[in-house]
C-alpha cells in the first residue's frame, strides 16, 4: 500500500509538471492542450492509487483536480463524474468537504437537465446530514429538493421515500402539521398502486399519531377519514390500537395506555420514533393542557 502512495505522489508530481509547462507562449506553441490531456490522465491514475492505498483524502484531492481540468475542458459530465468521485472519497475523511464536491456535481448536473442525477445526490448529502454531520435541518432540505427533483421526472417512489424522512424528522421536530401532511400525501399515492395499497395503513398510523401530539379530537376526525379512504385499514392493527388509545386518553388512564403499548410491541415491535411519538403523547395525560 505505501508503494501505491509513492507512485501517486509520483504522478501527481507529474501532472502538475505538465500542467505548468503547458501555460504560457512556449507551452501553448509545443502542444499545450496535448500537455493537459496527459495530465488528466495522470491525475486519474494517481487518484486511483490513493484509493489503493486508503489514503481518501488525497484521492478526493487528485478527483477534484481532475474534475476541475475537465470543466475549463467544456467535459461537464466528466466534470461532474469526478466531482461524485471525490465527493465519495471526502465522504471517509471529510463530511463537509463531501458535501462540497457533490453540491458543484449538482450544479453540472442541474445545468444538464439531469435531475434524477441531481436528485440521487442531494439524497446523498441529507444522508451525510443525517448520519455523520448530524446536522437535520440542512438533511430536510436536501431530502426536499431530492423529493422535488425525483417527482418532476415521474419517480414518485423515490420521491416519496425521501418525503417520509422529511415527515419522520419533522415529526420529531414537534411540526406535526408538516408530517400529517406528508404521511396523508404519502398514504394517498400508495392507494393508488395495488403494488403499495398495503403501506398506507403506516402512513395513516404515523399521521395519526401526530394528530394524537396535538389533539384527540382531530385525531378522531383523521382516523374516520381514513377507514373511508381506505376501509382496509379498519381491521388493522394500527387502527385497532389508535381507537383504543383514544379511549384511554378519553378516560385519562395511563396505567391502560401503557399495558396497551406494551402488548402490540410484544407482537409488533415499534421502533425508536413510534416510541418517542408514544412517549409524548402518554404525557398529555394528566396535563393541564390535555385535550
Amino acid at each position: 500500500m505505501a508503494d501505491a502512495e509513492q507512485k501517486a505522489m509520483q504522478l501527481m508530481a507529474e501532472a502538475e509538471k505538465k500542467l505548468s509547462s503547458s501555460k504560457g507562449f512556449l507551452g501553448s506553441l509545443f502542444g499545450g492542450s496535448s500537455k493537459v490531456d496527459e495530465a488528466m490522465d495522470l491525475y486519474q491514475q494517481a487518484a486511483n492509487k490513493f484509493k489503493m492505498a486508503k489514503k481518501w483524502s488525497a484521492a478526493a484531492h487528485a478527483f477534484t483536480e481532475l474534475a476541475s481540468l475537465h470543466a475549463k475542458a467544456g467535459s461537464r459530465l466528466d466534470a461532474a463524474t469526478n466531482y461524485v468521485e471525490a465527493g465519495n472519497c471526502y465522504k471517509k475523511t471529510d463530511p463537509n468537504e463531501s458535501v462540497n464536491c457533490l453540491l458543484k456535481a449538482i450544479e453540472i448536473y442541474t445545468d444538464m437537465g439531469k435531475f434524477v442525477m441531481a436528485a440521487k445526490h442531494h439524497q446523498s448529502i441529507a444522508e451525510i446530514y443525517e448520519t455523520e454531520v448530524a446536522d437535520i435541518e440542512k438533511a430536510i432540505q436536501h431530502f426536499e429538493q431530492a423529493s422535488d427533483y425525483f417527482r418532476g421526472e415521474e419517480n414518485n417512489s423515490s420521491s416519496n421515500k425521501c418525503l417520509l424522512k422529511v415527515a419522520m424528522y419533522a415529526a420529531q421536530m414537534e411540526n406535526y402539521e408538516k408530517a400529517i401532511q406528508i404521511y396523508e400525501q404519502v398514504a394517498t399515492s400508495s392507494l393508488e398502486s395495488s403494488l403499495l395499497k398495503y403501506s398506507a395503513k403506516e402512513y395513516m398510523f404515523r399521521a395519526t399519531l401526530c394528530h394524537l401530539c396535538v389533539d384527540l379530537t382531530n385525531a378522531k376526525i383523521a382516523v374516520e377519514k381514513y377507514e373511508e379512504m381506505y376501509p382496509a385499514f379498519q381491521d388493522s392493527r394500527e387502527c385497532k390500537l389508535l381507537k383504543a388509545l383514544m379511549t384511554h386518553l378519553e378516560e385519562q388512564n395511563v396505567d391502560a395506555f401503557t399495558d396497551t403499548v406494551k402488548d402490540y410491541d410484544s407482537i409488533s415491535r415499534l421502533d425508536q420514533w413510534y416510541t418517542t411519538m408514544l412517549l409524548r403523547i402518554k404525557k398529555t395525560i394528566n396535563a393541564e393542557d390535555i385535550c
